[in-house]
């Protein structure tokens, strides 16, 4: 019986990883689509303040937020204006100055990369020697992607900071709710992550003068889309699958995300497509490979050491899990 619940558990959390990366590319391409004729920050404004009204009312209704401390909240709260708010901040403004929807995700790839090097020392993760040869391969098939893609670009070279900037506030929120996580559920977290950014996003939108939006039902269309499928789905498995797997498996996913939302750049957006890119993308697998079957492998033989100082085991408590 215990087998048949692992093995169901396992096909759950491979159900959920697909979901993440699929969802997760959507935001790309939507963001190329919706933001032709529209500011982005106006898209996103209308992204998220809807979205924000319908959580909190729905949180109001169910008391999602009783007996959660205010600095859970306040921590939660941060975690949002970083990983939702500057990380969709700076994609959008990527992809609106004229950065391929591949290129900007797969420069968010690199992630993986710099949490293994930066902040797993910090959070007291080892990374194993399997998974440092999947994380450069990963990182090696990124560059060659941004290489081949760069010469189809008009933006500026500097632009390409944007991109770059969007994966230090998605790290930097990372690292802040494995720093110390809190046992909050997921539609909680997210109705705080969600609140802060429209608010965040409503004074961005004032003061560049683009909060108006416009009249066209295309324009809709693309808001409640990107509300409900880049924003709820994928940011709600990111942190449900962050808590499943970890850290390490979680962003190595991010490698997968890169070269699916170039081929739909390529499918829907006529985005350059090379061999040198295809190729790159096979580096970019090998690597997400390599570095899921190290944490699988560290899971099933912890250290030895750990297991000496592990303290006994005690009663089971009663707090609340996503």
């Amino acid at each position: 019986m215990s087998k048949q619940i692992g093995v169901l558990h396992g096909l759950v959390s491979i159900a959920a990883a697909i979901g993440f990366v699929a969802a997760w590319s959507s935001g790309f391409v939507i963001a190329a689509l919706a933001t032709v004729d529209v500011p982005w920050p106006t898209l996103l404004v209308w992204r998220f303040v809807p979205l924000a009204v319908v959580l909190l009312v729905v949180a109001a209704v169910r008391g999602w937020f009783r007996r959660v401390p205010l600095a859970d909240l306040g921590r939660q709260g941060v975690i949002g204006l970083f990983a939702q708010f500057g990380y969709c901040a700076f994609v959008y403004a990527a992809i609106s100055i004229g950065i391929a929807t591949g290129t900007t995700a797969l420069i968010d790839a690199v992630q993986p990369l710099v949490v293994a090097t930066l902040v797993g020392p910090l959070l007291g993760l080892r990374v194993r020697g399997v998974q440092w040869a999947g994380l450069l391969a990963g990182a090696v098939g990124v560059a060659l992607v941004v290489r081949s893609q760069m010469g189809g670009s008009h933006a500026p070279p500097v632009a390409y900071l944007l991109p770059a900037g969007a994966m230090a506030c998605l790290i930097a929120g990372t690292f802040v709710e494995r720093r110390r996580p809190a046992p909050l559920p997921v539609l909680t977290t997210l109705t705080v992550h969600v609140s802060v950014s429209a608010a965040a996003l409503v004074v961005l939108a004032a003061v560049t003068g683009t909060l108006a939006p416009p009249a066209a039902s295309t324009f809709w269309v693309a808001a409640v889309l990107s509300a409900i499928v880049p924003t709820m789905v994928a940011y709600g498995l990111y942190w449900w699958l962050l808590r499943r797997l970890g850290i390490t498996a979680v962003n190595a996913l991010l490698f997968l995300v890169a070269p699916v939302t170039a081929l739909a750049g390529a499918a829907l957006l006529g985005e350059p497509l090379t061999v040198v890119t295809v190729l790159a993308f096979a580096l970019c697998a090998v690597g997400v490979t390599a570095v899921l079957v190290g944490d699988r492998r560290r899971d099933a033989h912890p250290d030895r050491r750990e297991a000496r100082h592990r303290p006994a085991p005690s009663l089971p408590s009663s707090s609340p899990t996503a």
